[in-house]
């Protein structure tokens, strides 16, 4: 009888020096566009920004020194309902550590996860109680950094579930937890509804909500829920419209040129940390982001990665005829189901914890008809990158959570 775990396969990131070459020398050959002059960020990047960027990214920033931090964690690939995933596996030292996945959103990759892997698979060594502790499993979502080719259309949320629940069993883990940001938020539910035998809860945080037209579904919203409210409604989603409706398209540009792809992710980071009004890297360290950057560029991915906005909200989405339609896609949190209007899904029977930071747009009453809410904890403080704006918040929520599900 075949092992299954001889299907997993050791891996290391060595990327080829040609490739890095080719990057300073595209960085160096950059065809800058002029301006308008004094809007500073409200039109995009300022050029002085991004060549000030651009430039340490070229002569400051060592590749190769980050390389090798993400290499002191072991890493996988192997290949399921024939999609490639990349993934970090770090077991506890801790016997009684409980599984846990974690998983990233866009633009994001495993590193955005590096400052809590220690605490959370070993927090005897952090200053914590070793009964809190997690066996981590951090996957490359499918079309993001090393988990590539995508093997085809349809890789939405509740398939990239599918592929991480058969990642479970395959690495023989029978109760495990998830935890999921953004992107990570559609699809950790989405794990949840498909394996409730097996997931013993799921922690969120970054989740998005949205009324669905039910009556009395606005009565009474708090002025905090009315201005996040608010805020979704206000939010500039040029580059959501542009990944979910011409994916391909934008690829060009972004696989092309390395100037173009920083500047693509670096004003989400400056659009989603706290505080707005702070730069970038005020928030998030500027290697660290740069790192993110960087493993988009060498792998290749500004393409593959945005099709999760196609396969959710333009090939699934109905729209309530403002231009603006939303959907998970998967039916796990929501379906069109008559035509006429945003219809609510069954709720998730795992029990699940929502974190909300202090940039977060998240209503309550709108996560719990859609989920199985048993935890809340709102933040004055922290953006939408949680695990790298506020690593500390985001280990003692998650502990806290899992520790009443133990």
């Amino acid at each position: 009888m075949t092992n299954p775990q001889q299907d997993i396969r050791p891996f290391r990131i060595d990327i080829p020096q040609a490739q890095l070459d080719d990057l300073g020398a595209r960085l160096a050959g950059t065809r800058w566009p002029d301006e308008v002059p004094g809007v500073g960020w409200s039109r995009g990047v300022p050029v002085d920004y991004l060549k000030e960027l651009a430039e340490y990214w070229r002569t400051g920033y060592d590749w190769r020194a980050h390389e090798a931090a993400l290499n002191e964690h072991p890493q996988y690939t192997t290949t399921i309902d024939g999609q490639n995933i990349h993934f970090l596996h770090v077991r506890s030292p801790e016997p009684g550590a409980v599984p846990l996945v974690l998983l990233h959103g866009w633009p994001g990759g495993v590193v955005d996860f590096l400052d809590v892997i220690g605490p959370l698979s070993d927090p005897r060594a952090h200053g914590g109680d070793p009964a809190d502790a997690f066996h981590l499993v951090i996957p490359s979502l499918p079309g993001f950094g090393f988990s590539t080719p995508l093997a085809g259309p349809g890789m939405n949320a509740a398939a990239m579930a599918r592929v991480l629940v058969r990642l479970m069993s395959l690495l023989g883990y029978e109760r495990y937890g998830v935890q999921g940001y953004d992107t990570g938020s559609w699809v950790a539910p989405a794990i949840g509804r498909q394996a409730p035998g097996q997931v013993v809860g799921v922690h969120v945080n970054a989740l998005i909500t949205f009324p669905i037209g039910e009556e009395g579904e606005m009565d009474g919203l708090s002025e905090t829920e009315q201005r996040r409210w608010q805020a979704m409604q206000d939010f500039n989603d040029g580059y959501l419209q542009c990944n979910s409706k011409r994916p391909q398209t934008v690829t060009y540009g972004l696989h092309d040129s390395p100037v173009g792809q920083l500047a693509w992710i670096v004003e989400k980071f400056k659009e989603l940390t706290d505080p707005e009004e702070g730069l970038p890297e005020d928030s998030v360290d500027r290697d660290r982001i740069l790192t993110d950057v960087s493993l988009y560029w060498l792998t290749g991915t500004a393409g593959s990665a945005a099709q999760i906005y196609y396969e959710e909200i333009s090939a699934n989405a109905w729209s309530d005829g403002s231009g603006d339609a939303w959907s998970d896609g998967s039916g796990d949190a929501w379906s069109a189901e008559s035509g006429d209007g945003w219809a609510a899904a069954q709720p998730g029977t795992v029990p699940t914890g929502v974190l909300v930071s202090a940039h977060d747009v998240t209503v309550r009453r709108w996560a719990e008809r859609d989920h199985n809410v048993v935890h809340w904890t709102e933040l004055d403080r922290g953006g939408h990158f949680l695990a790298m704006e506020a690593p500390g918040l985001l280990v003692d929520d998650v502990r806290a959570f899992f520790r009443k599900l133990r």
